[in-house]
């Protein structure tokens, strides 16, 4: 078992060492893999088939597992790096350390959002951005979107998610008010001049890469997602007595039927089961 911990309290050697895995991933060619995948599963509720990654139930463990497929990468090129988390409660301004140019560098200049700053600036050779939905071979950045300011979640919009007691609703996708899943997953509006709310503000504030399907082009999406992570665990002890729904296969006759994952169905790519990740204790912690 290993430990992932918050990326404000990463050591520099482990800040190095993390930064180093991920661009050595990617020097093998195989950073865009993990692109692709995420991409070719990002399926709305517009569009037709079946959604395993986003606005659906199996959003949790899909992402789950997806990390722990990306982290288990690193861990091939160095056995000590574990994927850190961001918690965007506390660490909400581009001045905090995750954006620091030894780490993952910061936001994009003015004219057209390009990263001009850190490992992964296009201008330091290591970082080509290829599979994406623009031309663009830079990666991009928007941090707090200052022509039309955005803010990050706070520890009360975070709460309100937390404090669902059911962990999914009808009709399993993009528009239910109540539910766990949805209130962090955020596609629900925040209202006035916050749209969405939690997970989904945060690629918002971050914008560039990060808006769009393509968004694992962006390294602070691993962190991102290793704190959507723990957040399910947070509200997994917030409330025992609940479980991953829906339990069992929709019915035929529901519109649903054939686009929702409920908890033996198997998560494509990779025929694992939604009960299979539930629990994470055996293989990795969180330092809190």
């Amino acid at each position: 078992m290993y430990t992932r911990k918050n990326q404000r309290n990463l050591t520099a050697a482990e800040r190095r060492s993390f930064v180093g895995a991920i661009l050595e991933l990617k020097r093998r060619g195989r950073y865009e893999d993990f692109v692709q995948t995420h991409t070719e599963f990002y399926v709305p509720d517009a569009e037709n088939g079946l959604r395993a990654a986003h606005m659906t139930p199996s959003f949790f463990p899909w992402h789950r597992r997806f990390l722990l497929e990306f982290e288990g990468a690193l861990r091939e090129i160095d056995p000590k790096v574990t994927v850190p988390y961001w918690d965007w409660t506390v660490d909400r301004t581009p001045a905090a350390a995750l954006w620091s140019e030894d780490f993952l560098g910061g936001t994009g200049r003015s004219s057209d959002q390009q990263v001009m700053t850190g490992p992964f600036a296009y201008s330091a050779g290591y970082w080509t951005i290829s599979g994406n939905v623009t031309d663009d071979r830079f990666l991009t950045r928007d941090l707090g979107r200052p022509r039309d300011p955005i803010v990050l979640p706070t520890k009360a919009e975070l709460a309100s998610a937390l404090n669902e007691s059911v962990y999914d609703v009808a009709p399993w996708d993009s528009t239910p008010a109540k539910g766990f899943r949805n209130r962090l997953e955020g596609w629900t509006t925040g209202g006035g001049r916050q749209p969405w709310l939690n997970h989904n503000r945060v690629h918002r504030w971050v914008g560039g890469e990060m808006l769009g399907a393509a968004s694992p082009n962006d390294p602070v999406f691993w962190l991102h997602h290793a704190f959507v992570d723990l957040l399910w665990d947070r509200w997994q002890q917030k409330h025992p007595k609940a479980t991953y729904l829906p339990k069992r296969r929709l019915p035929e006759d529901d519109r649903q039927s054939g686009r929702v994952i409920s908890l033996e169905e198997t998560m494509p790519p990779w025929d694992v089961r939604p009960s299979a990740l539930l629990d994470h204790k055996s293989l990795y912690r969180y330092e809190v």
